[in-house]
C-alpha cells in the first residue's frame, strides 16, 4: 500500500493509516474505520436504495468487501473515502438490480455528519419520484447522461462529479476547488435540480416512445 500524499485532510490520512492496519488483519483499526465511515456510507446507499432494511444489508456487504480488500487500497490512486464510496455505491446499485424492486422515499439517514460535510443538498430534494442522485446511479442511457451533465456549468458538472462520484463532502469539494462552501453547496444545488429536470423529461421521452411503439 502506497503512502499517503502529505497534503491530504488530516481525516484522509487517517483513513488511510486504518485502511493500511486493516490490511494486515488488525480488526481493532477495522472497527475504528467503520465508525469513522459508516454514517457517510450508509447515506451514500440510502441515497440509492430508499429501503432502509435493504440498504442496512447492503452496508454489511460494503465492509465485508472493504476488509477484504483493504490491503489492495492504493493512495496513489484515490482517497480512502473516494474508495470506500465506489464500493458503497457499486454494491448499492448491484442490489437494487438483485431486489428488482423500486426505490422508496425513506427518511434520510441520521449522521454524524455536519451541515458543512453532506447534509442539506441531497436529503432535502426527496419526492414522490426517483432523486436526482438516483437516476444518476440508474440512467441506463449513456447519452442522456451525457447531454443533461453538458446541460450543467463547468463549476457545477466538476462539484457534482467530486461530490457523488469521488465521494468528497462539500468542504472538501470547496478545498479542493478553492471556493466557499456556500457557493460549493450553491452549484451543487442547482445542478442536481438540473439534473433531475433533465432526466425526468428523458424518461417521459422513453415512456412515452414506448406507448407509441406499442
Amino acid at each position: 500500500m502506497s503512502k499517503p500524499p502529505s497534503d491530504w485532510p488530516e481525516k484522509s490520512q487517517e483513513l488511510s493509516h486504518l485502511l493500511s492496519r486493516a490490511g494486515l488483519g488488525d480488526r481493532a483499526a477495522f472497527a475504528t474505520l467503520y465508525e469513522r465511515t459508516s454514517a457517510h456510507l450508509f447515506a451514500v446507499v440510502l441515497r440509492i436504495n430508499r429501503d432502509r432494511g435493504q440498504a442496512e444489508d447492503v452496508l454489511q456487504e460494503v465492509y465485508v468487501n472493504v476488509w477484504r480488500s483493504a490491503s489492495s487500497f492504493d493512495a496513489a490512486q484515490s482517497q480512502p473515502l473516494t474508495w470506500m464510496t465506489s464500493i458503497a455505491r457499486n454494491r448499492a446499485i448491484d442490489g437494487l438490480r438483485r431486489a428488482q424492486t423500486t426505490p422508496r422515499i425513506a427518511q434520510p439517514a441520521q449522521s454524524n455528519l455536519t451541515e458543512d460535510e453532506d447534509s442539506d443538498v441531497y436529503e432535502h430534494m426527496a419526492d414522490p419520484a426517483a432523486g436526482p442522485l438516483e437516476m444518476l446511479s440508474q440512467a441506463s442511457d449513456a447519452r442522456e447522461l451525457t447531454h443533461c451533465m453538458d446541460s450543467l456549468s463547468a463549476q457545477q458538472r466538476q462539484s457534482v462529479a467530486l461530490a457523488f462520484y469521488d465521494g468528497l463532502t462539500h468542504a472538501e469539494v470547496a478545498s479542493h476547488l478553492g471556493q466557499p462552501l456556500g457557493t460549493v453547496k450553491s452549484w451543487v444545488r442547482r445542478a442536481l435540480a438540473t439534473l433531475k429536470s433533465c432526466l425526468d423529461n428523458a424518461s417521459l421521452r422513453d415512456r412515452r416512445g414506448s406507448e407509441t411503439a406499442g
